[in-house]
């Protein structure tokens, strides 16, 4: 057997691992750039006098989406558990894809929202799965790295709608950057379906081990590095153990804590990418300019997704998302001052590369808490408490803004940033579970990553 290819557990990558990597990254980019695609075109949206929308109005619809991805998340956590990781994600991709059609073909703002509210059901559904299909798929010791390596797809996807939106929209009108956000069906969804296996740990927790161990010889992996968490047959009669494993043992504190610190990461996420380049554009900025900055935040986020993967593996998830937080308390709250363009376009940058992989790294945090039969339940229920800033970011930057007070915007969210950091430190000194179910993937550091 010298010729099998080694096992995820060696640390060295396997086909296996770079064909999960690689199709959840794609998905992820597309889902990166739906979500960013609103900020982008919002302000042509808000100069479009058939439309008739106003800075508060457009901050409500851009809660429909976060509206959306809260319901999502939270479903499709629960759901993947149920029926498997695959079928998840290329319904998801599907969903807001079509949404996508709908917003771009919409003839009137209630439309329009509808779409965005569709649309968040597929993007919040996608992302807590993906990163539980890397999580799972990772060599040892470098799953922090790889969730930051697919959270890079993210940051690309809004960095591709800000450059199609320089492209497209001042020729073709805002609506053509939703018709590209139609593609994800033809290519995505196809691709997911055909290559993506299925989990390796679902198929044995579910009893499906003739379908996992041809699996496991099709890619050369050994199927011992996927256990199952639990019986079979428990697994399949009891379909809430998952949400129920999120709240026995020590782990109910805990839980509640990466909800408050997802809440506070979202909120953040959101709201700055919703509103950043009409906040700037109120600050002075040139549209131009203003688009240059949810450029070149993005840039940030894929940099800092990277540094603090690998951090991460060496520090720990949860100390790094604190430090993050705190570090994008400085740069938000700077935003709000009018600096020189270049020191502007530097603060921006550094921003990025603090504020995207905070909540990232709370993500990590919780797949590295989690054990595998619950771990998609508690990414997705974590992801989906979050939603809840997600939906109060953009309304609250649109109301910020309707008011003339887009610098108290960037202190709110700076303060917002304290919150979090002291959130995800609490949940680091919490109760921890007294007994894995799964042998670890450990994080560099004792005490951050154990049950995975």
């Amino acid at each position: 057997m010298s010729s099998t290819p080694p096992a995820v557990a060696s640390g060295r990558p396997t086909r296996l691992v770079v064909l999960v990597i690689a199709l959840c990254w794609m998905v992820v980019l597309f889902d990166g750039l739906d979500m960013f695609m609103y900020g982008a075109v919002l302000p042509k949206m808000l100069d479009d006098p058939t439309l008739g929308l106003t800075a508060a109005k457009g901050g409500e619809i851009g809660s429909y989406a976060t509206f959306g991805m809260l319901v999502g998340a939270l479903a499709a956590g629960t759901v993947t558990d149920w029926a498997g990781r695959k079928k998840v994600i290329a319904g998801c991709c599907a969903l807001f894809s079509i949404a996508s059609a709908v917003c771009a073909a919409a003839p009137s703002l209630g439309v329009f929202g509808f779409g965005r509210l569709l649309a968040g059901l597929g993007l919040g559904g996608l992302l807590p799965i993906a990163i539980a299909m890397v999580v799972e798929y990772a060599p040892r010791g470098r799953g922090n790295l790889m969730i930051g390596v697919l959270m890079t797809a993210h940051h690309a996807g809004g960095i591709l709608a800000s450059a199609l939106s320089l492209w497209l929209v001042a020729p073709f009108g805002w609506r053509s950057l939703y018709w590209v956000g139609v593609v994800p069906l033809i290519i995505a969804v196809p691709l997911v379906a055909r290559f993506l296996p299925e989990s390796l740990g679902f198929l044995v927790t579910r009893g499906r081990r003739d379908e996992a161990e041809a699996l496991a010889r099709r890619h050369g992996v050994d199927l011992a590095e996927f256990p199952a968490g639990q019986d079979a047959s428990a697994a399949r009669a009891d379909r809430w153990a998952g949400l129920r494993g999120l709240f026995q043992n020590s782990l109910w504190l805990p839980t509640v804590l990466f909800w408050l610190a997802s809440f506070g990461g979202l909120l953040l996420v959101y709201g700055v990418n919703t509103w950043l380049p009409t906040m700037m554009r109120a600050n002075g900025y040139e549209l131009g300019s203003a688009l240059g900055f949810l450029l070149v935040i993005n840039l940030g986020g894929i940099v800092g997704m990277l540094v603090a993967g690998r951090i991460a593996d060496r520090f720990g998830a949860t100390r790094v998302s604190a430090l993050w937080f705190a570090l994008t308390a400085v740069g938000t709250f700077l935003l709000g001052i009018r600096m020189p363009l270049p020191i502007t376009y530097v603060v921006v940058f550094l921003t990025g590369v603090w504020l995207f992989s905070a909540q990232t790294m709370v993500y990590a945090a919780v797949a590295g808490r989690f054990p595998t039969e619950s771990r998609a339940t508690a990414l997705g229920w974590t992801a989906g408490m979050g939603r809840f800033g997600a939906v109060f970011g953009p309304w609250l930057g649109g109301v910020l803004l309707a008011n003339h007070a887009q610098n108290w915007g960037f202190t709110v969210f700076a303060i917002t940033a304290v919150f979090g950091s002291i959130m995800i430190t609490l949940s680091g000194r919490s109760g921890r579970p007294s007994a894995p179910s799964t042998p670890s993937v450990p994080s560099g550091r004792p005490g951050d990553a154990v049950a995975t």
